[in-house]
């Protein structure tokens, strides 16, 4: 198996696992304040990942340029990009939340604009427009009702729009970073200084009265997000970046939303209508439409 197909493969393992923790966090973060869930979530997964990958290539760059670098970019990755997704989810519904950090293929594409880093034709435009219409005509009745009253409900908006500019950019500096000595070791260093950094902010951003640490439904929710949504999802998100153009990888966020749809219809019995039919053929489409345009560019 060749580096493209490994990377295609890892692609597909991303829109299928981080369409599902949208419904594990809204179930852990019910159970347990946010940041330190989440700080807890990322520093074991990233632990685990630098002990895996040092199994497997025992070579690393422990030079302070290097450090600085994963700090930085898991900051953006982490810290602001999970946090802040993490945060939210205390007062918005997963499905909203899924569709707005559906923008994030699109903030990508703005901060490269900014950089003078991207030369769009009209296949990526017309691709990223496809993907956002069917991802807001999954959500149209959502959205209607998505406001729960609660007065952090704006903030929470904003901090989801926040999250998905701060992991796009943390995305670009990934890919534009030299070839590393060990990438699998930097994105399990750049998950634990992340995830340490939220455990630095739990004490003056969450509210630790009344929890109950031994939760069934919280636990398993907590331990999915540490084996497949931190170890397993994000270093294959590491090496798709790694194989495949920036812009095609951002579009899993276009499919992470269906997921969350499918898994409803699956688990919760939701109705299958044809607007999500429809929804689910411009998706597709748009990504077929996205990787057509980053081909006929190179």
């Amino acid at each position: 198996m060749n580096n493209h197909t490994r990377a295609y493969l890892s692609y597909a393992a991303i829109c299928l696992i981080w369409g599902t923790t949208y419904l594990a966090i809204r179930v852990a973060v019910l159970h347990y304040p946010p940041f330190l869930m989440a700080g807890c979530r990322q520093v074991i997964a990233g632990v685990l990942t630098m002990v895996i990958a040092l199994a497997v290539n025992r070579q690393r760059d422990l030079s302070w340029s290097n450090i600085l670098q994963q700090a930085l970019i898991g900051f953006l990755l982490i810290t602001a990009g999970n946090g802040l997704v993490t945060w939210s989810e205390q007062y918005i519904q997963s499905g909203v939340a899924a569709l707005i950090c559906s923008t994030m293929p699109i903030s990508s594409v703005l901060i490269n604009i900014i950089r003078g880093k991207e030369k769009l034709n009209k296949w990526i435009v017309a691709g990223m427009l496809l993907g956002f219409s069917g991802v807001a005509l999954i959500f149209k009745d959502n959205l209607s009702a998505a406001g729960s009253g609660h007065p952090l409900y704006g903030w929470a908006i904003a901090g989801l729009f926040a999250a998905t500019v701060a992991w796009a950019y943390g995305s670009l500096l990934n890919k534009s970073e030299r070839p590393k000595v060990n990438s699998f070791f930097d994105a399990g260093l750049q998950v634990t200084l992340g995830g340490a950094l939220m455990l630095f902010i739990s004490p003056f951003a969450d509210d630790y009265s009344g929890i109950v640490w031994w939760n069934p439904e919280g636990f398993a929710a907590f331990a999915y997000l540490v084996v497949f949504g931190s170890l397993v999802a994000y270093s294959a998100y590491i090496y798709a970046l790694k194989h495949l153009p920036v812009g095609f990888v951002m579009s899993y966020a276009y499919i992470n939303p269906l997921v969350a749809v499918l898994l409803g219809a699956a688990v919760l019995n939701e109705p299958l209508n044809l607007f999500t039919v429809f929804a689910m053929a411009l998706i597709i489409t748009g990504i077929v439409v996205i990787r057509n345009g980053y081909r006929k560019r190179s």
